[in-house]
């Protein structure tokens, strides 16, 4: 099955990785597990500072599914449990003692039941998501189908191959075996042209080409299969499924990972191997431009990701850094309005969006908010079966009878990110999106 996709965004940001990019080696002795990187998790805390924990120990666990687990990536002890306002958990820091000690799991899997319980204890299951909501599964669910996305073309994301390139064949074919144990259904794999692992057994192969955000697994449940009110589906990425495999075939539980460091702001863009929740100082600061002016450090991409501090943790998914200027400092002639051809626009009123040329863009959001107008502007970046403005409207005023006749079950807030960025209104979309998810949850579950 091949699928071709037109609408969406490509930004042509400079900072990418050189095509010839060797991955280097980053070690850290500083890693941090945030629980709010989980939607759904209710954290409780089986941890203690000065604890000692090998990679795959238990840090947190559940209250409302207490066999789901978020795990150590590290073998070591634990530095602090962070609180922030009504004690509520920010981060566990970890700190490293480098002798890879990891828990030894027993696989033991005959059934539906204990595949998913083996996901659930191990932390896999964090790792992935479920529809609808966007949140991690359930050991409960009744699984329609799984997707996996193979692609991404987030803005200055690598090939993926620098992805997979962590686990061997073998590890991917041993996690498809597993999962397709826990559905009914399908074991969807989507992928580029080029891929290299199109002779996997027990997964359905969907080629897909496109711009961001073909990449999304909403978007391409929307082509493959939708979701609809009652169906419950699982989704995560194809590095996941190879450290499910990997885990089946060892016992042993292994986090490592590659992350790209992007973005205009850097001297040396490039391939790092590190574990997931690593320190970002490490990653970063060899790599920087030197500046006197902000910089913000995002841990993800420029339109999903998470801002942090210089001496903040790598965030899921864990695999790209991007850096740029923060923008606070500027003083330009006209401000947004203006029509230098340096500015990176999506409209065609600015020059810049004619020139195929790598800009250096910053945070400024370059315009103040208000009202949202339905100009079907947000359907020119979104390739699925909904109307976005009123899916929109229908979050803000709390129209849970609306929400659900308008596609509500089949998104994330990540589905709206290339909208956001072209939005004229300057509207916090992934931010409307999570709180109208989360409300329908808490109405409805």
């Amino acid at each position: 099955m091949k699928i071709r996709l037109k609408k969406g965004l490509r930004l042509n940001i400079a900072g990418s990785i050189p095509a010839n990019a060797s991955v280097e080696p980053v070690h850290s002795k500083a890693f941090a597990v945030y629980p709010d990187d989980f939607p759904g998790f209710v954290p409780k805390v089986d941890v203690k500072e000065g604890d000692a924990v090998m990679c795959g120990s238990s840090l947190m666990h559940d209250k409302n599914h207490p066999d789901v687990n978020l795990v150590s990536p590290v073998s070591g002890s634990v530095k602090a449990v962070v609180r922030g306002e009504r004690r509520k958990v920010i981060r566990i820091e970890l700190e490293a003692n480098g002798d890879g000690q990891s828990v030894n799991v027993p696989v033991a899997v005959s059934d539906s039941k204990s595949a998913k319980q083996l996901l659930a204890s191990t932390g896999m299951l964090a790792m992935m998501r479920r529809r609808p909501y966007d949140i991690i599964p359930s050991p409960d669910d009744e699984v329609r189908d799984i997707f996996v996305t193979a692609f991404d073309e987030a803005p200055l994301a690598p090939e993926y191959s620098v992805y997979t390139s962590l686990f061997s064949a073998e590890d991917y074919q041993a996690g498809i075996d597993l999962l397709s144990k826990t559905t009914s259904g399908s074991v969807y794999v989507s992928h580029k042209s080029g891929f290299a692992f199109t002779g996997l057994k027990n997964a359905v192969m969907v080629e897909f080409d496109g711009p961001f955000p073909a990449s999304n697994v909403g978007v391409q449940i929307a082509n493959i299969k939708p979701v609809n009110k009652g169906e419950v589906v699982w989704t995560l990425d194809f590095v996941t499924v190879g450290r499910i495999g990997h885990m089946v075939k060892t016992g042993t539980c292994d986090f490592s990972t590659v992350v790209a460091v992007t973005g205009p702001e850097l001297d040396k863009p490039g391939l790092v191997r590190t574990t997931c929740g690593a320190a970002i100082a490490p990653i970063v600061e060899p790599r920087l431009k030197a500046t006197s002016r902000r910089l913000r450090i995002i841990s993800g991409n420029v339109l999903t990701g998470v801002a942090e501090d210089a001496d903040g943790y790598l965030r899921f998914p864990y695999r790209q850094i991007t850096v740029i200027d923060e923008g606070d400092d500027v003083e330009e002639f006209m401000g947004w309005a203006s029509f230098s051809p340096s500015k990176m626009s999506e409209n065609s009123s600015f020059p810049g969006h004619f020139l195929s040329k790598s800009f250096r863009p910053d945070a400024r959001i370059n315009g103040g908010r208000r009202a949202m107008i339905v100009s079907g502007q947000y359907d020119r970046y979104m390739p699925m079966d909904i109307l976005p403005e009123y899916l929109l409207k229908a979050i803000i005023s709390n129209n849970i009878d609306d929400m659900e006749k308008l596609g509500i079950y089949e998104v994330a807030p990540e589905d709206f990110a290339a909208a956001e960025y072209a939005d004229t209104s300057k509207l916090p979309l992934q931010q409307i999106v999570r709180e109208g998810l989360d409300s329908l949850r808490k109405e409805l579950e």
